[in-house]
């Protein structure tokens, strides 16, 4: 008897553990997009790259064609192929929903767009022409914002400090020291703008 009762209860847990357990969108915005990437990754290979030409690449145009203005925030959805796409979905995954926690998702979005439209147009003014896509922008804002984890006012973050002279310092002297320096502006633009963010952010918090 005691068997069988032994055997009620593991079954009735196992029930419960397997009821209790989902999956759960639990970035939204970052999940999103993520989705909206890989989504725009695959139509670049169906139109043979029209599609993220046309729409999903940052490059100068004339201003009276609305599409310039577009461009300069959708160019962060469009990759060159898988390796690129990969490389910044999982530091978008792995940064992302701790930021999203800690901002929320509404300003994580104003992030990302102030983000994209700042390298959008770094890129439009100094490398005219020069085609720009992709989130890496977007990935260096979000690892120079996680590295203001416990700011303070009136303090510099050591892990700031860090992480801006090892990623940031390696992308200036990637660029001073390859051919192609275009991606490693984006880099740098995006890094500087998740600093100064970061920077406000936090600071404006540790006044409340």
């Amino acid at each position: 008897m005691k068997g069988m009762y032994d055997d009620c209860l593991w079954k009735s847990y196992d029930f419960k553990m397997k009821k209790k357990l989902k999956i759960s969108y639990n970035a939204p915005v970052v999940l999103t997009f993520v989705l909206i990437c890989l989504f725009v990754l695959m139509i670049g290979f169906i139109t043979g790259g029209n599609s993220t030409a046309l729409l999903f690449m940052t490059y100068r145009s004339g201003l009276a064609n609305p599409l310039t203005y577009v461009r300069l925030f959708t160019h962060i959805f469009g990759h060159s192929g898988w390796e690129h796409f990969l490389g910044n979905s999982a530091y978008l995954l792995l940064l992302g929903p701790m930021l999203e926690e800690k901002y929320g998702s509404r300003l994580l979005i104003e992030i990302i767009a102030i983000t994209a439209v700042i390298t959008g147009l770094v890129n439009n003014l100094l490398f005219a022409q020069t085609a720009l896509c992709g989130a890496s922008g977007i990935v260096f804002a979000f690892i120079i914002l996680a590295s203001f984890t416990g700011f303070k006012e009136g303090e510099i973050p050591l892990t700031f400090i860090l992480v801006s002279l090892i990623y940031i310092g390696q992308q200036i002297f990637q660029g001073l020291t390859l051919t192609d320096n275009i991606s490693n502006m984006a880099h740098i633009v995006g890094g500087a703008t998740g600093a100064v963010l970061g920077y406000i952010l936090n600071k404006n918090s540790a006044k409340k």
